[in-house]
């Protein structure tokens, strides 16, 4: 009978001991143009990531194709380790080959575990080893409270991280890699004449929704990082730690759209006001009444810019918050020869700016991008349309050199 009721007790310890570890969630949003922390609930609190550590995986592979280590057409060896991780897998066999391409497609729709240490044996010797590398572009971006054990966010005690972490890399995904964020909208793939189905079901659900990461393990509860746009306002919404899946995007979708609303319908965001409206009670607080303390905006810090020095010729004073990315170069001098020649035909309709050539650090090397800087955001934009129209590459960042806003 003793023995009944100690079995009995450790049973409702255990019970009580996870209704505990998932009696609050995490969550922090975004205002994804300068990284303004527009809402957050304990956003510092450690969690596991479950998938959506698989973010910085393909953070890692897009600077790879970038600084053009790699290829999209590239084929990958599957190892026995790879072909044995546990589901959600693609289903690779071991010792055939994939894609980069179908790698990468199959880790953001399917949240492929097998492709994800694809991935990350074609970098490192090890899975473990590539953990490291994970681990310090983390910490290089500003990820403070992240720890990573494998590309693929399956279980493991020491793989940790918070809200206010993944937001950071969601923000460093969004803004270095324009060209490949938009694969995150995908709901779907084709592989070898199947179609492969994701289940990000805010894709469908929330209007302006473009990704862009699910996850889900016992231990974690039901996470997200999601982005989406509304008229010219974008936010990155990240929550984790529910129970239920639809607890999460109900949550997911709550903040995303009485965030852009307020977006759009107020030049500065009220934050006290948002988080009233979105907790639907009065924020918490420890500060003294009459007394509003303004989130800090969400950086990824450590990457340093170089700028070019100002001469007679080129010199001017930026006038607005904004910079034209125009390209990116593996030598400096390229960067910054095509920047004045973007820079020179601006100047033929609108005033003078300052060009700006941003070093970008890597294991793989360096690469500078070519930016011209100081616009006004309506200027950019259009300068930008009439780019891309000609077929030209181009890109509308925040100036780092004013704002500090997330540039690799």
């Amino acid at each position: 009978m003793f023995k009944k009721f100690i079995a009995a007790f450790c049973f409702l310890s255990v019970l009580l001991a996870c209704a505990k570890s998932f009696a609050s969630t995490s969550s922090i949003m975004l205002d994804a143009e300068d990284g303004k922390v527009i809402y957050e609930s304990n956003a510092d609190e450690l969690r596991y990531p479950a998938s959506l550590t698989k973010l910085m995986t393909l953070y890692i592979t897009f600077n790879a194709l970038e600084n053009k280590k790699l290829k999209l057409t590239d084929k990958l060896k599957v190892s026995r380790v790879a072909a044995g991780r546990s589901p959600s897998k693609l289903g690779v066999p071991a010792g055939s080959t994939i894609s980069v391409q179908d790698a990468v497609h199959a880790v953001i729709v399917k949240s492929a575990n097998d492709c994800a240490t694809v991935l990350a044996e074609h970098f490192s010797p090890t899975e473990a080893d590539f953990a490291k590398l994970m681990t310090d572009t983390a910490k290089k971006l500003g990820m403070k409270h992240t720890t990573f054990k494998n590309a693929s966010g399956l279980p493991n005690s020491q793989q940790k991280t918070t809200a206010r972490d993944m937001s950071i890399l969601a923000m460093a995904v969004y803004h270095h890699f324009p060209q490949y964020y938009k694969w995150f909208s995908q709901k779907s793939f084709m592989y070898k004449g199947q179609r492969i189905t994701g289940h990000n079901h805010l894709l469908d659900t929330f209007k302006g929704a473009d990704g862009m990461k699910t996850g889900y393990t016992a231990a974690s509860g039901f996470n997200i990082i999601t982005s989406a746009k509304r008229g010219n306002k974008r936010v990155i919404a990240v929550t984790m730690g529910h129970r239920f899946l639809n607890e999460r995007d109900k949550h997911a979708y709550k903040m995303m759209d009485l965030g852009l609303d307020h977006m759009c319908k107020n030049k500065n965001v009220n934050v006290a006001k948002l988080t009233t409206a979105i907790n639907g009670r009065a924020p918490q607080t420890r500060v003294a009444a009459k007394t509003q303390v303004k989130p800090a905006p969400v950086r990824v810090a450590s990457q340093k810019t170089q700028a070019l020095p100002a001469t007679r010729q080129y010199a001017a004073v930026s006038n607005g918050k904004y910079a034209l990315q125009v390209g990116s170069f593996s030598d400096y001098s390229r960067a910054k020869n095509y920047a004045l020649k973007v820079k020179n035909n601006i100047a033929k309709t609108y005033s003078v700016h300052d060009i700006m050539v941003e070093k970008v650090s890597s294991p793989k090397g360096d690469l500078y991008r070519s930016k011209v800087v100081g616009f006004a955001k309506n200027d950019a934009a259009k300068i930008c349309r009439s780019m891309i129209q000609k077929k030209q590459a181009c890109l509308v960042v925040a100036d780092n050199s004013k704002m500090k806003v997330a540039q690799r």
